[in-house]
């Protein structure tokens, strides 16, 4: 009986060059499917990469579409403290910000971290994450996959998606001069991710240095909602009000009729017309 496709081993790469902490895959449904599947052949580190992934997965729920030209990649960090883990997408959308900004000189100080896990620049998605926590295999502590999407260079209009598809998406090519290399992303993205994995790291760390503490001005200093009108869609309704920051959990506080401030740890949220 042949293996399944999500079990079987990794490929040997067949590209010189290709670092042993990169699992380069030319199609896949989704990388963090993949991680997942195959977390005992992963170690903390590890990447999953493919050129076209077919069965992209969002937030709640939504499809990921990553059309060619899509930088799609999922990261694993392990032995983090499960309490940190509601804020880690925020966290990561720093790196990705702080990745792109190291090697597009065209982006420095344009991006902004929309809550909660969003990339955007002028108000249009370049890049999205999909935080997952799961048990590792091997040493049966708290895992997270961490999927990351990149619009470095795709024509939307010609791969039949349009706005609504999209989220009013934004291709790097389209507003730098230069897109940078996916083997070098890779490398500053994880770099930037195993950083921040100490940070969210199982052992104790005094408060003002774990997880999103130490971030939360930087968090203020990117937040592309703050002041703004904004809708947030919860399951059961849709509530109003102003974007007044970012928590240490990693919630979005809006201030509601009355002057009320009210944190929201889950929704989809979107600017209000």
């Amino acid at each position: 009986m042949s293996e399944s496709p999500l079990i079987s081993p990794f490929p040997e790469p067949d590209r010189p060059n290709i670092p042993h902490w990169l699992h380069w895959l030319d199609t896949c449904p989704s990388t963090n499917t993949i991680a997942i599947a195959r977390a005992a052949q992963l170690k903390h580190g590890d990447v999953v990469f493919t050129k076209r992934q077919t069965s992209g997965r969002g937030q709640h729920g939504r499809t990921w579409h990553a059309p060619t030209g899509v930088l799609t990649a999922s990261f694993v960090l392990d032995n983090l403290n499960t309490n940190l883990l509601p804020g880690l997408s925020l966290a990561v959308g720093l790196a990705v910000i702080y990745a792109i900004e190291d090697l597009v000189a065209d982006c420095r100080t344009l991006l902004r971290l929309k809550w909660p896990n969003d990339i955007w620049i002028d108000r249009r998605k370049l890049a999205g994450i999909l935080c997952e926590a799961t048990s590792s295999n091997v040493s049966a502590t708290t895992r997270a996959v961490v999927g990351i999407g990149i619009n470095l260079c795709v024509d939307f209009d010609l791969r039949g998606l349009d706005a609504s598809a999209i989220g009013n998406a934004v291709s790097l090519h389209s507003i730098a001069s230069q897109v940078p290399d996916e083997l070098c992303l890779l490398d500053r993205l994880r770099q930037y991710l195993l950083e921040l994995a100490h940070m969210f790291h199982k052992n104790d760390k005094p408060a003002g240095k774990s997880g999103l503490a130490r971030l939360l001005p930087e968090l203020q200093h990117r937040d592309a909602l703050f002041g703004c009108p904004v809708a947030i869609e919860l399951s059961d309704k849709t509530i109003y009000g102003q974007a007044t920051g970012i928590d240490e959990g990693g919630r979005l506080r809006l201030r509601l009729e009355g002057d009320r401030i009210q944190a929201f740890a889950s929704g989809r949220v979107r600017l209000k017309n």
